[in-house]
């Protein structure tokens, strides 16, 4: 073979050196697996999602009972007085007081992440809300009233 030995120690094509290509990977699985721990103590450390866990009647309304201290919005709307619960979930379900303002029918029922307390009576209604920690648990008593 012509011109094969090598002239001077050098290569016709000098080799490519493999470690800036390895340091970008190592550098890339580095940020990654910090990512993915940060993310992991992020949730650790985040409170639980509300969560509506009984509903029950209660002599002068409805008394509800959830897994943490909850935030609701009253809002009057059609002749309902409804309690919208953020970023909450639990199970869609109804029921009817009788009390001595009269009849009252309740529903608990999903609005996209949120949760809705619907409470339907033939007279307009206002709410009293009172919540207490018990055994972990947060009660709430809804004291209702004619408007």
């Amino acid at each position: 073979m012509q011109h094969s030995e090598h002239w001077d120690e050098r290569h016709s094509t000098p080799p490519e050196d493999p470690r800036p290509r390895l340091r970008w990977r190592f550098m890339a699985s580095v940020m990654l697996i910090a990512f993915l721990v940060g993310s992991m103590i992020g949730r650790a450390f985040d409170p639980p999602r509300l969560r509506i866990e009984q509903v029950e009647p209660w002599e002068q309304g409805v008394q509800l009972w959830f897994n943490r201290e909850p935030q609701a919005l009253a809002e009057h709307a059609d002749g309902a007085l409804r309690y919208r619960f953020e970023d909450a979930y639990g199970r869609v379900r109804e029921g009817r007081l009788s009390l001595p303002l009269g009849l009252v029918n309740w529903r608990v029922e999903r609005d996209g992440r949120d949760l809705l307390l619907v409470l339907v009576s033939p007279r307009p209604l206002d709410g009293e809300w009172r919540g207490a920690q018990e055994d972990g648990r947060w009660r709430v008593q809804l004291a209702l009233r004619p408007r």
